[in-house]
């Protein structure tokens, strides 16, 4: 019987991870330079070498699960499609209006994100649906096809659609869908009653309009990974991490690409949860570092917290209730991530006004830091670390990347002489403002949600999570870290730990003690569509989960909390008083005597498939585990100076505990125990570090 092997493969700004899963929880890891012009072309050639290394047959792989940041990277490098809207008479810039609100009060310098859809291509026809579905304006088909005539002289690649309560009855919309195609094969249209057939124009606006923009970029990459995979006997069937932590179908991914734009962190989320569940840890800090950004997220009860919308943007990511308008607004599930600019490319500079800054630009994996010699003569803090001793002065990623110290020291040199500080110093000063924005995404997802971060643990993950966790987890009074098995390409790892989800929503709009009716008819709509997604991807039966969540308000408020519904919540009382409950551990208070308006009902349909890794039988390859031994001089902190370090392989963990100052050292990551820190074993083949032992 042929061995059902599966591969995880995550795309990062600096290196793309990719893992094989051996049914018997064996694990093969590798990390290779990301190649930015096409993704694909790295995952084919760190794929021939790992299958030969595993001594793998391509035919035996069963699945590929993939973490992607090309619907991300196009956003953010705004190198989406020539995309057009069609919308209802007067709504030609809702786009441009947005939700009136700013990001930051008496910033007088701050400017609107320019919509994706230029105003010259957005285009209205007449047709009205009214609130309750009815037709108040026939759609004038006429305008329609004219519109589509006018795209194609204008160049137009992709055409969002999008008119106004197409939520309550999107015939309009699909009419016009019809007709696009049918005026102008050529165009890639997205009504948004296919991406988000709920309330608010606004929002299904930007969301229909965000996957028209991505479409083509990820179509493309799509068909060509999936050629260039057949090109070596890979043929398995892929799936994508979407943005909630599950896994769609390639299909689902080509069509509605605005579900996997956070795709790449989301894996290491579901792996956090996974793990959480199998050491029995319910709740954490999700702490994941790369080369480009630093991410942070929160597992609750074992799960991933998950929010109905964000906002793309620069700078610091993060989905929160108060800080609005200041990126593209997408209204699908995700998980609730902040994201800063701080990798181990992070370029550090001097501002015009003479202040040291560490990102949110990045050398990326080519060219690079400056160790690497591959040009970069700007300092990262990959460099400062190196001039720290933090680094393995020889090579990284397991001896298959030379590095060059003296590099690093000549760009950090450069900086220093800017500044009037010594070498040692500015390299100090990279990694702890680098620390400070790592620390500030924590507490986006923590304390600005009212969670106070010293009750929780550190997971801490990626290539670079390990070497800057214990000093992170200080600044925040956080005294217990993990490091989880294969930290480094722990996002490609947690992909193959994930389970196929699909989600599904209909809006209600009705007073909650009313519903009743509208909730059971709604009900069953949405558990065919589920289980429909679900069985083209081959889950049926007790392979199917379905996870209900109610969306509700007070009366006349516009915002909305998800009240999750287990099997004894439908009934309509139980679900008032959950959601009471909800709306004050949110905000503090509640207000029982005041109406509560059910406004949406979403579905989160699970597939559980078989194969699905968990951190219970998982091996690692002796390669990964291995690493150097010696002492080198390492700068923890400026008054003390370098001290001699213990270097060790990460395996020595295994015969006892191990105290600071020492550096842990394996293929995909570093793990750096600052004194006054002592790390051990811990269950899951994680290492477990006490941040403060002996510290007063």
């Amino acid at each position: 019987m042929q061995e059902r092997v599966r591969i995880g493969a995550d795309v990062g700004g600096t290196f793309t991870d990719l893992v094989l899963a051996r049914p018997d929880g064996r694990l093969f890891v590798a990390k290779v330079t990301t190649t930015p012009d096409d993704p694909g072309r790295g995952i084919t050639a760190g794929l021939s070498a790992l299958l030969a290394e595993a001594g793998v047959d391509p035919a035996s792989v069963a699945e590929i699960v993939h973490g992607t940041t090309v619907a991300s990277n196009t956003i953010l490098q705004k190198t989406g499609a020539r995309t057009g809207l069609l919308t209802t008479r007067g709504f030609r810039d809702v786009l441009e209006i947005g939700r009136i609100r700013t990001p930051v009060m008496f910033d007088l310098s701050w400017r609107k994100p320019e919509p994706l859809v230029p105003r010259r291509w957005r285009l209205e026809v007449p047709e009205r649906i009214a609130a309750d579905g009815s037709v108040v304006t026939p759609l004038d088909e006429a305008a329609v096809r004219a519109a589509a005539r006018f795209f194609c002289r204008e160049g137009v690649e992709a055409v969002a659609i999008c008119f106004i309560h197409a939520y309550a009855n999107p015939t309009h919309e699909r009419r016009a869908a019809a007709l696009l195609r049918e005026e102008a094969p050529e165009l890639l249209v997205t009504a948004s009653c296919e991406v988000l057939p709920e309330i608010g124009e606004y929002e299904r606006t930007s969301t229909a309009a965000v996957n028209a923009y991505v479409l083509p970029a990820m179509r493309g990459y799509l068909s060509r990974l999936t050629d260039r995979l057949a090109g070596i006997g890979l043929r398995a069937p892929i799936r994508v991490m979407a943005s909630n932590a599950g896994l769609i179908g390639l299909a689902s991914a080509r069509e509605r690409p605005v579900f996997a734009v956070g795709s790449g962190p989301a894996g290491g989320v579901a792996g956090a949860a996974e793990l959480c569940r199998t050491i029995g840890v319910e709740d954490l800090v999700a702490f994941d570092m790369g080369g480009t950004t630093a991410k942070a997220s929160v597992i609750e009860r074992g799960m991933p917290a998950l929010v109905s919308e964000y906002e793309f943007r620069d700078g610091i990511s993060s989905p929160s209730r108060f800080i609005k308008g200041a990126g593209y607004m997408l209204k699908v599930p995700a998980v609730d991530i902040a994201e800063v600019g701080s990798g181990g490319g992070s370029i550090a500079r001097v501002d015009s006004g003479g202040l040291l800054l560490v990102g949110p630009e990045s050398a990326g994996g080519d060219p690079g830091p400056a160790c690497y010699g591959r040009g970069t003569v700007e300092p990262t803090l990959t460099d400062a670390n190196m001039v720290l001793g933090h680094l393995n002065p020889r090579a990284l990623a397991g001896g298959t990347l030379p590095v060059d110290p003296d590099l690093a020291r000549r760009a950090v040199a450069r900086l220093a002489s800017r500044l009037g500080l010594s070498l040692e110093a500015t390299a100090f000063g990279i990694r702890r403002l680098a620390n400070a924005s790592m620390a500030r995404a924590i507490r986006a997802v923590t304390v600005e949600r009212g969670k106070d971060p010293r009750d929780l643990a550190l997971l801490a993950f990626g290539g670079g999570g390990p070497l800057h966790a214990v000093d992170v987890a200080r600044l925040l009074g956080i005294r217990r870290v993990l490091v989880p098995p294969a930290a480094g390409v722990f996002s490609a790892v947690g992909m193959l730990a994930a389970e196929a989800a699909h989600e599904a929503v209909e809006p209600i709009l009705s007073p909650l003690e009313a519903a009743g009716p509208l909730i059971a008819a709604a009900r069953r709509r949405l558990e065919q569509v589920g289980r429909a997604a679900l069985a083209e991807e081959g889950f049926e039966g007790r392979a199917v989960e379905l996870r209900f969540t109610a969306e509700l308000r007070y009366l006349g408020q516009s915002a909305t909390l998800a009240v999750p519904i287990g099997d004894g919540s439908w009934d309509l009382a139980a679900l008032r008083c959950a959601f009471d409950r909800a709306y004050r551990a949110t905000f503090g208070y509640a207000i029982e005597e005041d109406v509560v308006e059910l406004v949406n009902l979403r579905l989160s349909a699970i597939g559980r498939g078989t194969g699905r890794l968990t951190f219970a039988q998982l091996r690692l390859d002796p390669r990964a585990l291995a690493g150097e031994r010696g002492e080198r001089a390492v700068l923890f902190d400026p008054e003390s100076g370098f001290v001699p370090t213990r270097i060790l392989p990460r395996a020595a963990i295994l015969d006892g505990p191990v105290a600071g100052p020492a550096i842990l050292e394996s293929y995909d990551t570093t793990i750096v125990l600052p004194p006054g820190s002592v790390a051990c074993a811990a269950p899951g083949g994680c290492v477990a570090i006490e941040t403060e032992h002996g510290r007063d």
